[in-house]
């Protein structure tokens, strides 16, 4: 790979770390077989949102690029096309680890300029990814965090995170802390396929009634809803059955959306795995990244009617803020989508 993106150059951009800061690593271990870690030192972390985004936050901290939870459908995989990388199976296996991250965020927020506002973690990569494990950066990040009582979020389907829940308690009793857990969906044989480097659906849940257990109030992403595999009434029934079971204190649906880099990687595994509907998800997505309105609203309706029914709401357990939200806005006024 060539690594001039990263590191700039005379009259190039500002570079992401210096030219002698990257260090390659290969671990032959059954864990991180066939994974390379790029290990590299950032010379930024905090970063602002684009403005042209549709997310409810402006800053977020990513320790990592690629992921080893290898979801075939992540929209993040365009990203690793910037690092000179492959955004198929190298998104997977190649890994970018910042490894300054927590000493550099905790001297970012305590820059003049840093006015405290929210910063999101996990919406570009999974923070908790199995990286995460080797690396343990995420304590330190945390730490930076509570010590700033700075507000900030975390979406993950890292069963991980219950490693940090003391330090997560502790941040919480100084800032807004916000839990996300993205379950999508409960059919071990989908989850098996399309999802292989994560944690099952199962350990996720598992995970979120640890956390409220424990005095966290986390919320279930039920992301993504995907057309044809995963959308069948008897599999939203199920799905929100479990969430709401697992003690989430929200539900919010997001269909699956496919953006240039994860479109073309996730239609050749619609082809070798489910050839049939890919001439149907031509169709639908159609018009672009996004599935179309009608269909995002009838998941969406879907979902609030079985959240009601099995009580995620403000008479269920936890007192749930929300309980849906489209994936783009759209007319008549849709709730607005929150990852806290």
């Amino acid at each position: 790979m060539r690594w001039e993106n990263l590191t700039g150059g005379p009259g190039g951009p500002a570079a992401l770390f210096g030219a002698d800061a990257v260090v390659t690593r290969t671990i032959d271990t059954p864990e991180f077989r066939g994974m390379t870690f790029h290990e590299v030192r950032a010379r930024s972390i905090v970063n602002r949102v684009p403005g042209a985004s549709r997310m409810p936050f402006e800053w977020t901290v990513n320790p990592y690029r690629g992921c080893s939870h290898a979801c075939v459908y992540c929209f993040a995989r365009k990203t690793h096309g910037y690092l000179d990388l492959d955004t198929g199976l190298g998104f997977d296996s190649q890994i970018v680890v910042k490894t300054n991250a927590p000493e550099l965020l905790r001297r970012e927020l305590g820059a003049r300029r840093w006015t405290g506002a929210h910063i999101a973690m996990g919406t570009n990569v999974d923070c908790y990814q199995r990286a995460e494990g080797r690396y343990r950066l995420m304590p330190g990040i945390i730490e930076a965090l509570r010590d700033s009582a700075n507000p900030f979020s975390i979406l993950t389907k890292g069963t991980l995170i219950l490693r940090d829940l003391p330090l997560l308690r502790e941040a919480a009793e100084v800032t807004e802390v916000g839990i996300s857990v993205s379950v999508g969906f409960t059919d071990a044989a989908l989850w098996r396929t399309v999802e292989p480097g994560t944690p099952s659906p199962a350990a996720r849940l598992n995970a979120v009634r640890s956390l409220t257990d424990a005095g966290i109030e986390c919320g279930v992403l039920m992301a993504p809803v995907i057309p044809f595999l995963g959308d069948a009434p008897e599999q939203l029934r199920e799905t929100v059955r479990a969430i709401a079971a697992s003690g989430a204190t929200s539900v919010t649906p997001l269909v699956l959306h496919l953006r240039p880099g994860a479109r073309e990687w996730f239609t050749a595994w619609l082809g070798e795995h489910h050839p049939h509907l890919v001439e149907r998800y031509g169709r639908m997505y159609a018009g672009g990244s996004y599935a179309p309105t009608w269909y995002q609203r009838q998941i969406t309706r879907q979902v609030h009617e079985l959240a009601a029914e099995f009580g995620i709401g403000p008479n269920g357990r936890g007192a749930a803020r929300r309980t849906a939200a489209p994936e783009r806005p759209v007319p008549a006024g849709p709730a607005q989508l929150t990852l806290l």
